[in-house]
């Protein structure tokens, strides 16, 4: 891998001018598509195959209107009135007049058919059904049905409109999240000393960023790509990004500091800095790609859409960098004397040095107070709940949030999510006649199970044999109370399809959500099983050695469990969630856990790489191993805490979003890329390999003998490489030297 990484770093940066055209022009072409074809995003959370989804694909086809998305209008009279007084009654009837004739709606169930009425009178609740799903609604329609509610307005009533159709507008990202990049252009500055060297990760992460976003927004004709795809997408390739093309330059600036050519020395760091990377990015993409191994199609999608991200990231890292730095030639070889000259040229960076040299000194005790810390952290994980979000997360202030609100005060948190159930008669017992006895009895054993505030009458279908009935739970769309009962209802219908003959399926947004939770829930296991392989199979291969995968498995472990534990303890128990800007404590988003497995896995073995990279090469130069790591730890500590240190910018950006999905996620990787990279790569690695000696890098003959032999440390590349002479097209355009 170095010496083909290497031979394509000489070529790039020959061929810059080549290389810079291929890319904008690559730019160029897909933003023109994009301007052209637009985006068309999916919000919507399916699983096709469920129980949920058959019977809501069903209904749609036997009653259009209750298979689509639902809305709400909640009218709420003055203190001491009741919305049947005049003029409430009136301005209530011409809203509800006007919502149906609204674009896309296609029935209005007023309060008094829904009994949807407060027993003081002073608030209704009335009930939208749209003929299409929530990704189909257009945003001119919502707008039409707040437009409608202005007679009500008019006539004194106070008016809330909300619903499962507000779940459909994505996630908008603001500028208060461009601070993390603000943020990482700091660390950067502060890391070369330079602007101009600053400047290029940047250029490089958001050229490459661009060319995925409007590729990804194309693949939307195509495929199910969510904004909560597009957002995990800017978070990857921002952070990675810029943290590739850091690794790469880095090592380019200290070998210009030392003397080297700028030629080879492009080609060299991207032999021995760009292998680690193209690594670390194989690692990324084969754990983003194995969310296709939890079987639930949006969730594929979100992380083919990420791997797609950090391909292209690579890509930029390992050819355009080189380009530029051909470009910029020496100017970016720090100038003689300066701080930046010094630190580069310096074998031993004191700051990293003095923590090794404080890590290792007491390597048992630092191993057992890192590990307790973590442990501490990571206790809160024992409580984590998923689910998937719902209105009472949303901003305050906002319509839906409101309406969500305003119905749980006045009729239960329940009536914000009611559960559909299709009843099929075609084979009930009695024939046609017996039909209607059989399922008013089911109405009443519906309405005796726990947790159950009300069920509808079954209202007719088109069809003459289905039959939809509406039943409210006593608790909220995402509380356990409701999983429970959505169970509870399919373990009756078992029983009341063999003695009724009545065939039931629960459906609606709610009971969808509830299957996608519990798929997710149950592909957990899996998943980390599926990870936790490819990380010994992957470190094993690379550093030919059985403790350096174990130790590494072990701490990407600690780190998912304390990250686990840190969203707990902010998005459930509610610590410090004013700070934050949580505006709801309850169950995390159910796919927190695979996406934070997959994200966290890739970079916590970029950052073992670096560590154990050099620690490993100093090794096998001779050294005893507390001298190596000594030697070769140092080295990675200012690359990897800056690495570090914007990753967590940009992931820490996104918490700023108002959006129940990204929050949680986005601290969740901000806190694990902390807890990796300083307590566990920085710490307790060179603790570790100080404590076992060189039993750290034993392997069985028999094993050695099998496994492939990867270099990603340039070992295979020439001591001195002869210059060759430069290409014809450039060699007219070649950068003066100076500083």
């Amino acid at each position: 891998m170095a010496s083909l990484l290497y031979r394509l770093g000489r070529f790039s940066f020959r061929r810059r001018r080549l290389l810079l055209s291929i890319w904008l022009a690559a730019l160029a072409l897909i933003v023109a598509g994009f301007a052209l074809a637009g985006s068309a995003l999916d919000e919507q959370f399916s699983i096709p195959g469920s129980q949920s989804q058959q019977a809501l694909d069903r209904l749609k086809t036997v009653e259009p209107a209750a298979g689509g998305v639902s809305g709400q209008i909640v009218f709420t009279a003055p203190p001491g009135k009741k919305v049947t007084e005049q003029p409430y009654a009136n301005g209530m009837a011409a809203a509800l007049r006007a919502a149906s004739h609204a674009p896309q709606v296609g029935a209005v169930i007023p309060p008094q058919k829904a009994g949807t009425l407060t027993r003081d009178g002073r608030t209704a609740l009335a009930q939208v059904q749209y003929s299409v799903s929530a990704p189909d609604v257009r945003t001119t329609s919502v707008d039409a049905l707040q437009d409608a509610t202005k007679p009500a307005t008019r006539a004194g009533l106070t008016v809330h409109v909300g619903g499962a159709v507000f779940a459909s507008h994505g996630v908008q990202v603001g500028a208060t999240e461009v601070i993390g990049v603000l943020v990482a252009l700091v660390v950067l500055v502060i890391t070369f000393g330079s602007l101009l060297a600053a400047g290029m990760p940047l250029l490089t992460a958001i050229g490459g960023l661009a060319v995925s976003l409007c590729a990804l927004m194309l693949l939307g004709h195509v495929f199910t790509v969510s904004s909560t795809a597009l957002t995990l997408a800017v978070m990857l390739g921002l952070a990675v990004g810029i943290d590739y093309t850091l690794f790469i330059l880095s090592r380019h600036r200290t070998q210009l500091a030392r003397g080297m050519d700028v030629e080879e020395s492009t080609a060299r760091a991207l032999g021995t800095a760009g292998s680690a990377v193209t690594f670390a990015g194989l690692t990324v993409v084969v754990a983003l790609a194995g969310l296709s191994v939890v079987g639930i199609p949006f969730l594929t999608v979100m992380g083919l859409s990420g791997a797609l991200t950090v391909v292209i990231a690579v890509l930029a890292a390992t050819t355009l960098l080189p380009a530029l730095l051909g470009f910029a030639g020496r100017r970016l070889v720090p100038k003689p004397a300066s701080r930046a000259a010094r630190r580069e040229t310096s074998d031993k960076p004191a700051m990293g040095a003095r923590w090794i040299r404080a890590t290792t000194r007491k390597p048992l005790l630092t191993l057992l107070a890192g590990v307790a810390v973590l442990v501490v952290v990571a206790i809160p994980a024992r409580d984590l709940q998923l689910a998937l979000p719902d209105n009472g997360s949303a901003p305050q202030g906002s319509s839906q949030r409101e309406a969500y609100d305003a119905v749980s005060d006045a009729f239960g948190p329940g009536f914000n999510g009611p559960l559909l159930v299709l009843a099929d008669t075609a084979h009930a017992k009695g024939g046609t006649k017996g039909a209607r006895a059989e399922l008013n009895q089911v109405v009443a054993d519906l309405k005796k199970l726990p947790g159950v505030a009300a069920v509808t009458p079954p209202q007719p279908t088109s069809s003459r044999t289905d039959e939809v009935l509406q039943l409210v739970p006593t608790t909220a769309p995402d509380a356990q109370g409701t999983q429970d009962l959505v169970h509870a209802v399919r373990d009756y219908a078992d029983g009341a399809r063999e003695q009724s003959g009545v065939s039931l399926a629960v459906t609606g947004t709610t009971a969808v959500n509830v299957d996608v939770s519990s798929k997710l829930s149950a592909s957990l296991v899996p998943f980390a099983a599926v990870v936790v392989g490819l990380c010994l199979i992957i470190l094993l291969i690379v550093f030919r050695s059985l403790v350096v995968p174990l130790k590494a498995t072990i701490g990407f472990l600690l780190s998912v469990a304390a990250a686990f534990g840190a969203v707990v303890a902010v998005f459930q128990w509610g610590w410090l969630a004013d700070v934050l800007g949580v505006t709801k404590t309850g169950p995390v988003v159910s796919f927190l856990p695979v996406i934070l497995m997959a994200v966290l896995f890739g970079l916590a073995m970029d950052y073992e790489v670096f560590v154990v990279a050099g620690i490993h090469e100093e090794y096998a130069h001779g050294r005893e191993p507390r001298e190596a790591i000594q030697r070769g730890a140092p080295g990675a500590f200012r690359v990897v805490t800056a690495a570090a240190l914007i990753m967590i910018a940009v992931f820490a950006g996104f918490v700023t979003l108002d959006d129940a999905i990204v929050k949680p996620i986005a601290f969740a990787l901000a806190f694990g890329v902390l807890v990796d990279a300083f307590v566990v790569r920085m710490t307790l690695v060179p603790a570790v390999l100080t404590l076992v000696g060189r039993a750290g890098w034993w392997l069985p003959k028999w094993l050695a003998r099998i496994l492939p032999t990867v270099d990603i440390e340039g070992r295979g590349l020439p001591e001195r490489a002869a210059p060759e002479p430069a290409a014809v097209d450039d060699r007219k355009h070649e950068v003066p030297s100076g500083h």
